[in-house]
């Protein structure tokens, strides 16, 4: 899944460390996110969009991969 949160991370000015303790996760959970290497559960996902006072859908965006597309055959 995509994100922006480096990017919404080093804007606000904060380290991986500064924002792995606002939403009680560990600093290499923030790394693996931002590296595309780990997807974020709901809860934690709503707790950045919160943290960052943004929508989910403005943070990340899913690479569906064809999921939901109505398939003929």
């Amino acid at each position: 899944m995509k994100n922006d949160l480096r990017q919404r991370r080093e804007t606000d000015g904060s380290s991986q460390a500064d924002l792995a303790a606002a939403v009680d996760v560990t600093r290499q959970t923030i790394n693996a996110i931002e590296r595309d290497r780990y997807d974020p559960s709901i809860e934690l996902a709503f707790k950045l969009a919160a943290h960052f006072d943004c929508r989910i859908e403005e943070l990340f965006e899913p690479e569906l991969d064809g999921a939901g597309r109505n398939q003929e055959g």
